[in-house]
């Protein structure tokens, strides 16, 4: 049997993306040319989040889109031999946008890597930041987040597990 350590509660999340989006405003002194895309699946949420939060924060609606990376992992063959694809939706243009990519979890690098990839394929952006609700180390390619909610140290056979309530019901997240 597995024990689950509750890391953030649904408050805790809140505030981490309340957080978030002050630092990513007073990063970029504003909102001016910057365009949010979250990742499936979850990154989606937590990106509708933040631009909800700047919109409160600053008045503006922000660019939104969201990715699909399944096939551009390299190791997509590992994780399943039928990759269930989901939309990758962007109505804004990419070339020399500030580009913040938004996942739930950053752990080895490689959704990372392959949304940047995909990224280029819309264009070349002036910038491409990444903010993750969780850090959790371990990485194998040298990519690292400008904005994180939470940093955990955790080991290599553990999992963090993180529930958002648009996918899952509601919001926590914890490391077994």
């Amino acid at each position: 049997m597995t024990t689950a350590t509750v890391l953030l509660n649904a408050k805790d999340i809140e505030r981490a993306i309340t957080r978030m989006a002050h630092e990513i405003i007073e990063t970029h002194h504003g909102t001016q040319g910057l365009a949010l895309i979250g990742i499936q699946t979850r990154g989606v949420y937590i990106a509708r989040r933040l631009r909800a939060e700047i919109e409160k924060i600053e008045g503006v609606l922000l660019p939104c889109g969201e990715m699909d990376i399944n096939l551009y992992r390299d190791d997509w063959t590992r994780i399943s031999h039928q990759p269930v694809v989901k939309p990758t939706e962007i109505s804004f243009p990419v070339i020399d946008q500030n580009i913040l990519l938004i996942d739930d979890v950053l752990y080895t690098g490689r959704t990372i890597r392959a949304a940047m990839e995909a990224l280029m394929d819309f264009g070349r952006p002036a910038r491409i930041s990444l903010a993750v609700l969780v850090d959790r180390g371990h990485r194998e390619f040298p990519i690292q987040p400008d904005y994180t909610g939470k940093k955990v140290e955790s080991e290599y056979n553990q999992h963090v597990n993180v529930l958002l309530r648009e996918h899952d019901g509601s919001d926590q997240i914890t490391l077994e």
